[in-house]
């Protein structure tokens, strides 16, 4: 069977992907980024979720969710685990070795646990949202009118429970729609983490800032996925780590190491020293810079105005 010709006189195709929401460009081609200290950026950021016992498949059902028939207390207080305990965990492994963090928070996390949001801001962590509950899911088969609610609605919501609207969003599952990043821009959102395919923040047409959350060293794939255990996982993050410093010093430009964390899967009795032991190690490398999801992005648009920068 033939291609039909038209196929080949598509308009849209061009370099890179075909579509017009932001212009594409090779790493290597672009000016070289300097952080304010060390030449890997380590962004750390925790999934803060709650998820409704009984959960939604339209637009789909988030990864995660309850599995078994209602009621499926199994999966859920395994989920609840995360708010109840380890959370905590995380928050005395960030500040025994002075880091801070991204929290992306569901906003019905932000409205059932204020003493885990005081505990956050008293960190001087940032809080970014992550939609109303695990239940939020979007996707193109979301009505426009829908989509905009519960945007606007997980946002608002956030911003009455912490006191500051957030600068970041992450979707459940990385998921848009074609109008995301639009309606996102729109309710005055800085930067999303949804689009994985780079190691350095890129600006979308409209403005929006895409600060890359990859999914492959999460403790979610790594650990619960791939079922590797949670030394495998410190060891992958350091190899990351290891290649990306080199790789800096080769090119002359700072690079970006992003660890995704979930409190249920990581923190854990017989998880969280592997957590705790990378902290320590990377914390201890002259090329580490910890930052925050906003503090990474502030530093690169400065270097990347909106206008003509290489990779914008």
């Amino acid at each position: 069977m033939s291609l039909d010709p038209g196929y080949l006189d598509y308009p849209g195709r061009r370099e890179g992907y075909d579509h017009d929401l932001y212009r594409w460009s090779d790493l290597h081609q672009r000016t070289p980024v300097r952080w304010p200290q060390g030449s890997v950026a380590i962004w750390l950021c925790v999934s803060l979720e709650w998820f409704p016992i009984t959960p939604a498949d339209k637009p789909f059902r988030a990864p995660g969710h309850m599995a078994t028939p209602y009621p499926d207390l199994r999966h859920y207080t395994a989920r609840d685990y995360g708010n109840r305990v380890g959370v905590w965990r995380f928050l005395d492994a960030f500040e025994r070795v002075g880091v801070r963090a991204s929290f992306a928070v569901n906003a019905a996390v932000a409205e059932r646990y204020p003493e885990i949001i005081s505990a956050v801001a008293a960190g001087g962590h940032e809080i970014i949202a992550h939609s109303t509950d695990m239940n939020g899911t979007i996707d193109s088969t979301l009505a426009e009118p829908e989509e905009r609610a519960l945007i606007a609605g997980a946002l608002t919501r956030i911003e009455a429970a912490t006191g500051k609207r957030p600068q970041g969003w992450l979707s459940i599952a990385r998921s848009q729609s074609w109008r995301t990043p639009d309606i996102l821009r729109e309710q005055g959102v800085t930067y999303c983490c949804d689009w994985v395919n780079d190691e350095l923040p890129y600006r979308f047409s409209n403005g929006l800032i895409n600060l890359p959350l990859n999914h492959e060293l999460s403790d979610r794939q790594i650990i619960a996925t791939q079922q590797q255990s949670a030394e495998s996982w410190r060891q992958s993050l350091g190899d990351a780590f290891d290649w990306l410093a080199r790789e800096a010093q080769r090119e002359g430009g700072g690079r970006m190491l992003p660890i995704h964390l979930t409190p249920y899967i990581s923190a854990l009795p017989y998880r969280i020293a592997a957590v705790e032991g990378l902290l320590a190690d990377l914390a201890g490398r002259a090329e580490a810079w910890f930052a925050t999801g906003e503090e990474i992005v502030r530093c690169w648009a400065a270097q990347n105005p909106a206008e003509g920068a290489a990779g914008s």
